[in-house]
């Protein structure tokens, strides 16, 4: 009873405060201009316009940032059916599909499938994490400091060896720079200062998020500044709206696809790519021969196996974020560090420390995904002109924007060279082909790996460590898994190939 009285003291919140609406639905609005913009990732939407919830409310920075969240993934399907470049590199199945449909003149079809694919796969998400997070929730009270410190590790490795494509060595070379840049500043158990070099900015350590607008804002602009992409963009887009009939047909491939994006998301660091890609694999080799001919030459069940996961995605993702502190995706990081402005630590007690607070998630992504789904339709012709701008004159646009991201987080100008040298740090080791997902959550991580591991050594002195391993025994099998985690990495790919060409 409890519960459900919670349920109603949030849902009466959210409907009775309007500027919670209007916050929702500029997230939105601005997300789905942001993700149409060719070139400029959900991650990079979420961490420049992290800087704009300081000075909000809590529930209207939670309300806006799910906004932000929901709108750009649905937007790189908007370039991606245009003009053949995906908005979001998780688009580029539905730009595979949906360009060649709208060369065919069937670019609106393309586009309003593509949006209710993403209604719907926001369904599945919202759902799927409802059901399952009191579960996770309870499981996690079991965790103690052995365990924390085992679990954020497990994130770290996995998230390298996902990450990587096939060379988790780079992806764990990549998590492990971002520990390093956690490790900066104060010792939280002694205080000792460490890595400062006599630097007294450095005493609190280097915050994460112009970190994270460095890497995925300013290494973006150096990244895609000097390519050229021109395109033509289609003169009439036609019906837009599917009719029921044919998104029932598709209802099997949407089921599928929505609970493989919602359980991808749930792994951190594999994200929305993932999710995508396998959808759209599962989809093809499941699909009717007559339907699987149409693959790559304009497929409409292609485009909702892959919508569907990909707005699923969102869902799962959270999962993790909400449970257990840990960010199923980088864009999922930005809603933690924006609840962390909030003061809000999210994780097993995030129920028992913040009562209520998660079903306002569950209700603001509900919300967040009808406006999803009106403003998609209303803003598809507004985004066909906004994305035709240059990128020598857009792109220059977006480094202010990076720079006032950063400085707004502690007004700080030492932030602003934080974000820069992460920008260019970021671009090089793009160039070396290091995963960026992997540092940034070893960045976020760090401080729980850190503090964790610390009080977990001052409790093996008094009992032992073996005394430890044999009593937790859920710990024990974390290690395990840790362990297997680097064994798979290490030697698992070198099998694959061979398995492959046979």
């Amino acid at each position: 009873m409890a519960v459900w009285a919670q349920v109603q003291e949030q849902l009466w919140l959210i409907l009775s405060t309007p500027w919670l609406w209007v916050a929702c639905l500029a997230g939105v609005t601005l997300g789905i201009f942001w993700g149409a913009l060719p070139g400029l990732s959900t991650t990079m939407a979420m961490t420049l316009l992290l800087g704009v919830t300081v000075g909000m409310s809590q529930q209207a920075a939670i309300m806006f940032m799910l906004g932000v969240y929901t709108g750009s993934v649905f937007g790189g399907a908007i370039s991606a059916v245009l003009i053949n470049i995906p908005g979001t590199p998780d688009a580029v199945p539905t730009m595979i599909e949906g360009h060649a449909l709208a060369q065919r003149g069937e670019a609106g079809l393309a586009l309003g499938t593509a949006i209710a694919a993403s209604f719907l796969g926001n369904w599945v998400g919202i759902l799927l994490l409802i059901a399952f997070i009191p579960a996770v929730l309870f499981f996690a009270l079991q965790f103690r400091s052995w365990e924390m410190f085992l679990l954020s590790l497990w994130g770290i490795t996995i998230c390298g060896s996902m990450a990587s494509r096939g060379q988790p060595l780079k992806g764990w070379i990549s998590g492990f720079i971002g520990l390093e840049i956690a490790f900066v500043g104060l010792d939280p158990i002694y205080g000792v200062p460490r890595f400062t070099f006599g630097n007294y900015n450095f005493d609190d350590g280097i915050s994460f998020i112009p970190v994270l607008i460095g890497l995925f804002g300013l290494a973006e602009i150096l990244r895609v500044l000097p390519q050229r992409s021109p395109a033509a963009i289609p003169s009439e887009l036609g019906r837009v709206l599917p009719s029921m009939r044919m998104l029932a047909k598709y209802a099997r491939a949407s089921l599928r696809s929505g609970i493989i994006g919602t359980i991808i998301g749930a792994i951190p660091g594999a994200g929305a790519n993932v999710a995508t890609f396998f959808s759209y694999d599962v989809g093809r080799r499941r699909a009717s021969p007559e339907e699987r001919a149409r693959w790559g030459r304009g497929s409409y069940e292609a485009i909702v196996c892959a919508e569907v996961a990909n707005n699923a995605n969102i869902g799962g993702s959270m999962l993790p974020t909400l449970a257990l502190g840990i960010p199923g995706s980088a864009a999922a990081a930005a809603i933690l560090a924006a609840l962390e402005l909030k003061n809000v630590v999210v994780g097993p007690l995030i129920q028992t420390e913040n009562p209520g607070l998660i079903f306002f998630i569950y209700i603001g992504l509900i919300v967040a995904n009808f406006f999803m789904y009106g403003m998609a339709i209303a803003l598809i012709k507004p985004c066909v002109k906004l994305f035709s701008l240059p990128k020598t004159l857009l792109m220059p646009l977006i480094l202010p924007v990076c720079v006032l991201g950063a400085f707004a987080v502690n007004l700080n100008y030492f932030d602003v060279y934080v974000m820069l040298v992460s920008g260019f740090a970021g671009y090089l080791l793009h160039r070396l082909g290091l995963p960026l997902a992997p540092l940034v959550l070893g960045v976020i991580l760090g401080p729980l790996i850190d503090e964790n591991l610390r009080r977990s050594l001052l409790v093996f002195e008094d009992v032992g460590v073996w005394s430890v391993l044999w009593d937790r025994k859920l710990g024990t099998v974390l290690l395990l898994v840790v362990l297997y985690t680097f064994y798979d990495g290490i030697f698992g790919h070198r099998r694959r190939p061979r398995r492959d060409a046979a």
